[in-house]
């Protein structure tokens, strides 16, 4: 199957007790045992469940993978991933990454004995320096939350396999209708389903996919016995939202480049973060491995006054000041004092997190609209 049509049919099979097209919604605790033992493959719903195996189906055929696991959160499902390792293992991380994130790996896991190294990847080569007998996980997002940083997978993939080391991406952002980091070596892909998969601010939502099978069952393992699941009310929304997945993110990325550009030709904003940008940092490698740039955008005022970038997320009308990003709607945050506040402000200014940065998750409404409400609140 080609994406579009994985998105609407991938992994999935009509309900085999009426046919019903769409998953049942099985909201059940558990299931009736003839003997003990003796089931239909559901025993109880953290380890199993109709609705929440559909959609690890489709989570699995989007991406081009075997194996999809479904959790309460990203957060979960990247805990999930950082439970594969024990004490003295390392991580190198990229060091612009969602605060939630950095906060887990730094106030949770460090604390029982894993390092982790928060280094810049625009030169996937340089990560090579940080590898050692120790190092047992690269942990890479791309494009970067808030900078749209860009990371060469496939380099990044061959490095990890020289070394041993497991390969795990972040791909919220881009989700799979832009680029598919299975294909390109990675080990891992997690989303963030609450964003772009589910799509439509209702759910929240985490989700991992592998391709090989004994790394699947240590991570259903850990899912099971972890017990982070997701229930069956969301499962049938993420999978209602992924539905439609394809022709959402093509009108994110047509409205995304409508609006970068206008923000780019504004005489009040000083810097536009956007991979389509010919000047954008690793343009290049965006352009090979992604199908089209998204429709993240994030933005800086000329004067980097924190005050004046409050001042513009607060006249927004269309654009709603919210946590989060990827559904129908356009939101807009205000990284430095919202998202990425757990980064200490000398860490998140060496990344790019300046006061008056603002990330904008550019929904599907009309263009026109979007560039009328941009300009009354810039001014």
């Amino acid at each position: 199957m080609k994406f579009n049509t994985k998105t609407i049919h991938g992994g999935q099979e009509h309900d085999p007790a009426y046919g019903s097209v769409m998953p049942p919604i099985y909201q059940t605790s558990t299931y009736a045992q003839s003997t003990p033992g003796g089931h239909k493959g559901y025993e109880y719903s953290r380890t199993h469940n109709p609705t929440r195996n559909a959609l690890e189906n489709a989570f699995a055929s989007i991406e081009n993978g075997n194996h999809g696991l479904a959790f309460g959160s990203g957060l979960a499902a990247i805990d999930a991933v950082i439970k594969l390792l024990k004490p003295g293992d390392e991580v190198i991380s990229t060091n612009d990454l969602y605060g939630g994130t950095y906060r887990l790996f730094t106030k949770i896991f460090e604390d029982f004995g894993i390092k982790f190294h928060f280094i810049g990847m625009e030169n996937a080569s340089y990560i090579e320096n940080y590898i050692n007998a120790k190092t047992k996980l690269i942990w890479v997002e791309t494009p970067t939350n808030p900078m749209m940083n860009i990371i060469d997978i496939k380099t990044t993939a061959v490095i990890a396999k020289k070394h041993g080391v497991l390969l795990a991406v972040d791909n919220t952002f881009a989700t799979p209708y832009l680029q598919r980091p299975l294909d390109l070596g990675a080990d891992i892909v997690m989303h963030s389903a609450t964003k772009y998969l589910g799509g439509h601010s209702d759910l929240v939502m985490g989700a991992l996919i592998v391709k090989d099978k004994e790394l699947a069952d240590r991570l259903y393992f850990i899912q099971n016995a972890s017990g982070a699941v997701c229930g069956p009310q969301d499962s049938f929304l993420a999978l209602r939202g992924i539905k439609t997945l394809h022709i959402r993110m093509q009108r994110h990325c047509e409205n995304g480049k409508v609006v970068a550009k206008y923000l780019a030709n504004h005489p009040k904003i000083e810097h536009v973060y956007w991979p389509g940008f010919e000047s954008h940092p690793n343009h290049e490698i965006a352009k090979d491995q992604m199908d089209d740039f998204g429709g993240m955008v994030s933005f800086t005022t000329k004067g980097n006054n924190y005050e004046e970038s409050i001042r513009i997320v607060e006249n927004l009308k269309i654009f709603t000041l919210a946590e989060s990003l990827g559904g129908v709607e356009s939101l807009a945050g205000h990284p430095a004092s919202m998202t990425h506040a757990s980064i200490p402000k000398e860490e998140r200014e060496k990344t790019g997190i300046v006061d008056s940065l603002i990330r904008l998750s550019v929904g599907i409404e009309d263009a026109d609209d979007l560039i009328a409400d941009l300009k009354q609140a810039i001014g």
